[in-house]
């Protein structure tokens, strides 16, 4: 089936699946918990509504659930929604998120018709459903590659392998490290995740800022690291709104004032920071003569100073050499030689 060419009106499908049910308040409690044509409900606000106690509407929503699936084979447009549901997920890779299929298979992909689908999905007998919690979001898999159990212990072992890399990783490092079947197959399955992000080809922690950055400095942050070397700030903003970022509207002067505040950049030059990280210190020209001369516990000619200062600031030969010259704390000792005045 071309799932491209199918799309599902699950309007009419939920309501003739609802019309099976017998009891109108049965049919009331199952629109209203799986939020088929509003917002999902609460245990509690559907016992008020309907003058029963939460855990009678959490046992007759189970037993009216467990009678569908039982019945699932002869519930009206149950097997078409399963072929199109088992097509769209093998295409994604055996595993789908609710939202990704919303987006292959209805019409607008609104909340509702998500809810409709993971609704739909609970009721294919050949469909594993994955209800959101704080490790997975909802999604789906093929029942016959692997089931629900299956599935959260293959993502168990992306978020290990990430954890013991230590770093992000490429699909295909990912891939290599979990020993999974394929790139698709990962992928999919790391997209069900919470513990997950990716970012720029890359899968890491959700908590790592290189793949899930939640405000400019960590944008920045990744901008650099992306990049290897210092950039002027002006460049920095450039990237950030060229980039892939959700959030990407900001101001050059936002820009540099997160780069000051933030002890992760060094400015290294007039306008230009880089990544601590990289073995750059905060502190001025001067500063830095100062650190070349005392870790080098001799005098240095200046070319030599120039050159070691060069490795940690992005200045010119001018600007260092006029701190040795004018600058109190350093002493010429013989011809373009200098030591610390100390």
């Amino acid at each position: 089936m071309n799932t491209a060419e199918t799309v599902l009106d699950t309007e009419n499908i939920v309501q003739d699946i609802l019309a099976s049910i017998e009891r109108e308040r049965e049919r009331e409690i199952i629109a209203r918990r799986y939020g088929l044509f509003d917002r999902k409900e609460t245990l509690e606000q559907i016992g008020e509504l309907l003058g029963i106690t939460r855990e009678r509407v959490r046992q007759l929503e189970k037993s009216v659930m467990t009678r569908l699936r039982t019945s699932a084979t002869t519930l009206p447009h149950i097997a078409d929604v399963e072929a199109a549901l088992l097509a769209a997920i093998e295409a994604a890779g055996q595993t789908a998120r609710i939202t990704t299929l919303g987006a292959e298979l209805t019409g607008e992909n609104s909340r509702t018709d998500q809810s409709r689908l993971a609704f739909l999905t609970e009721l294919s007998p050949r469909v594993s459903a994955i209800a959101e919690d704080d490790n997975f979001y909802q999604a789906a898999g093929n029942r016959s590659v692997h089931d629900e159990a299956t599935i959260k212990t293959e993502v168990g072992k992306l978020v290990d392998a990430i954890g013991k890399a230590g770093k992000p990783l490429e699909v295909k490092e990912l891939t290599r490290a979990a020993a999974m079947s394929n790139d698709v197959y990962t992928s999919a399955l790391a997209a069900t995740s919470k513990q997950l992000a990716t970012l720029n080809g890359r899968w890491g922690l959700v908590k790592w800022p290189t793949v899930n950055p939640k405000n400019i400095r960590d944008k920045i942050y990744v901008i650099l690291s992306e990049n290897g070397k210092h950039m002027h700030f002006n460049e920095i903003a450039e990237a950030i709104k060229a980039s892939d970022f959700k959030r990407k509207d900001v101001t050059t002067q936002a820009i540099h004032n997160e780069l000051i505040k933030d002890k992760r950049f060094v400015l290294i030059g007039r306008g230009i920071y880089a990544l601590r990280e990289w073995g750059y210190k905060k502190g001025t020209v001067a500063d830095i003569i100062t650190e070349v001369l005392r870790e080098a516990g001799e005098p240095l000619h200046r070319d030599e100073i120039v050159k070691r200062v060069l490795k940690s600031r992005f200045v010119k030969e001018t600007t260092i050499l006029l701190n040795l010259q004018s600058k109190p704390q350093f002493k010429r000792v013989a011809k373009a030689t200098y030591e610390l005045a100390e």
